[in-house]
């Protein structure tokens, strides 16, 4: 939480004064991965580097075990190993104090999945996100799980792909949940954690019928549960 506030209220306040650049967030969000990681002393694996190209744009999918997560992987696949890396995340992040300010200005995308309308709007924004060059990471679960198996996949986010028409980087995040798993209030060191790039997915092979979608979403599912 204070790595977290450190970096959320200069954020704020040079989005105030207008002059927060991308770089700056980028910047940041290395910074503060870092420092987490360090912190919580994890040691960090990571397997199929040779299949992320750091000149490429990816709608980046995941699974989700844990909120550590989120500094994993911005640690393992953001600058300055590849391009800008921003999330869509669930709106209830964005009322946060400060925190959720942070985050908008930074570029994160935020996601109400209960108003369909809505979720239309924020995979917009995605887009626009990835067509300036910004790889964009999505869990297609939709939130973490309790017990590390893979659940149901949202397909928000596979019609985020098709559109964009970028290829998907399926990856495995293995560990996380050995520092903070689901419902817990307290954090351990020392996980062994796992990250597992594997092979970009070419979304151009699959079309927008239900049978195309579906087709996606296995592969990818395949892809992640892999390496489990």
């Amino acid at each position: 939480m204070a790595e977290t506030l450190a970096i959320s209220v200069p954020t704020v306040l040079d989005a105030t004064r207008g002059r927060l650049t991308k770089k700056m967030c980028d910047d940041r969000l290395e910074s503060w991965s870092a420092h987490v990681v360090d912190h919580l002393r994890m040691a960090i694996e990571v397997r199929g580097r040779e299949n992320f190209d750091r000149a490429a744009t990816y709608l980046v999918m995941s699974n989700h075990q844990s909120h550590y997560d989120v500094p994993v992987l911005f640690h393992v696949l953001g600058p300055p190993h590849g391009q800008s890396l921003r999330m869509i995340a669930k709106i209830e992040l964005f009322s946060l104090p400060f925190f959720g300010r942070a985050m908008l200005e930074a570029g994160f995308v935020a996601i109400d999945r209960k108003s369909r309308r809505s979720a239309i709007e924020s995979l917009d924004v995605a887009k626009q996100r990835m067509r300036s060059g910004v790889n964009v990471w999505i869990a297609p679960e939709g939130t973490r799980s309790p017990t590390g198996e893979l659940l149901p996949f949202k397909k928000g986010g596979f019609h985020l792909a098709l559109d964009v028409g970028e290829p998907i980087l399926p990856v495995t995040v293995q560990g996380t949940r050995l520092a903070l798993p689901r419902g817990a209030s307290r954090s351990t060191r020392d996980a062994s954690v796992r990250v597992t790039i594997h092979p970009p997915i070419d979304t151009a092979r699959y079309d927008r019928t239900p049978k195309g979608i579906a087709a996606l979403q296995e592969t990818v599912r395949t892809a992640i549960a892999s390496a489990l």
